[in-house]
């Protein structure tokens, strides 16, 4: 309760120390600064760039790094005030806490530290959507970096309401998720040895049709070629032929017991009920979810990824000191 306390004292009673602002500031910039010649802050900027090109007035925009630092040099405090008094309230808040409390007590204390605190600006959601670009393969220098960046994305419309939806997430558990034992891990990481750490996520909006791939490696920049090749040799395999029963059995296992323990981590499960106090969901959709998901048939989930993982969507950047390895390559011929 006391923790309650101090951090309603926080919120509601800030100060904003000038020399707390301006060392805030120069920490930022220097974290821009670090990442500029970074290979995964690189790919990662440049593709989220590209597949959500919104305008520059829209909130959604993705700044470029020199964007980002003209924006904290030329921020004042007084904006930053603003902000606060216009934006900061509990109008539209939600609150979920995991442990060992009195609930009587913490909604009493809640309702008493937050319940009359009002922002000035009424609440509105900015709605997302999957906005159709034109799929490019770029390769970023990125000189004396010793290992390289692959990132491969793209955005489509799709659900967490989509039937298809339990298929696409086993899907790819199996393809990328599942690490050490997914089909990427197996063929890049130990069969062909290209790669330091490989992987893919698949996500969906639950209240906008956005659905999204996403797939990534660490690599020595002189395997760029052999990994994209492998990359985008499994995305086709998959597509074409399919998982095998044994491999889907083995998923739904693993990914069964990857739930159960992210629920049993306190910070978890407080962010998944905070979340669906928003989304009006309670544990029951959970529940619901994963029995669709223990329940699919190898042709539901082979033909989900057949529709929905396009290999020509695929946007791919790579970033790493080529021109080096390059150069090392000819040396040796």
């Amino acid at each position: 309760m006391e923790a309650l306390k101090l951090v309603g004292e926080v919120l509601k009673d800030p100060s904003f120390p000038a020399d707390e602002f301006e060392k805030t500031k120069s920490e930022e910039l220097a974290g821009i600064e670090s990442q500029r010649g970074e290979p995964q802050a690189i790919a990662f900027n440049r593709i989220q760039r590209h597949i959500t090109p919104f305008p520059k007035s829209d909130p959604r925009y993705i700044s470029t790094f020199d964007e980002q630092v003209a924006g904290i040099k030329a921020l004042t405090i007084d904006e930053v005030k603003k902000f606060y008094k216009d934006f900061y309230g509990t109008n539209n808040a939600t609150m979920s806490v995991v442990g060992d409390f009195d609930e009587n007590q913490l909604k009493s204390l809640t309702t008493e530290i937050f319940g009359n605190w009002k922002n000035a600006q009424p609440y509105s959601r900015i709605v997302n959507k999957a906005i159709p670009v034109q799929t490019i393969n770029e390769s970023i220098e990125t000189p004396d970096k010793a290992n390289a960046f692959f990132v491969a994305s793209y955005n489509f419309e799709f659900r967490d309401d989509n039937p298809d939806y339990p298929a696409m997430v086993l899907g790819n558990f199996m393809l990328g998720g599942g690490f050490l034992n997914s089909r990427l891990a197996t063929r890049i990481r130990q069969k062909d040895g290209l790669s330091y750490g490989v992987g893919s996520q698949f996500s969906a909006g639950a209240l906008d049709p956005v659905g999204s791939f996403f797939a990534y490696a660490i690599y020595a920049p002189e395997n760029v070629e052999k990994l994209e090749i492998a990359f985008k040799e499994e995305i086709a395999k998959v597509v074409a032929t399919g998982f095998t029963a044994e491999e889907i059995t083995a998923a739904k296992s693993g990914w069964s017991q990857s739930r159960t323990v992210s629920r049993a981590q306190d910070g978890g499960l407080a962010g998944t009920l905070n979340n669906y106090l928003f989304l009006k969901r309670d544990l029951k959709w959970d529940e619901d979810f994963e029995k669709k998901v223990m329940d699919l048939t190898p042709e539901q989930i082979n033909a989900a990824v057949k529709k929905y993982l396009k290999l020509e969507s695929i946007n791919i950047i790579k970033a790493g000191d080529f021109a080096k390895a390059k150069a090392k390559a000819a040396e040796k011929k």
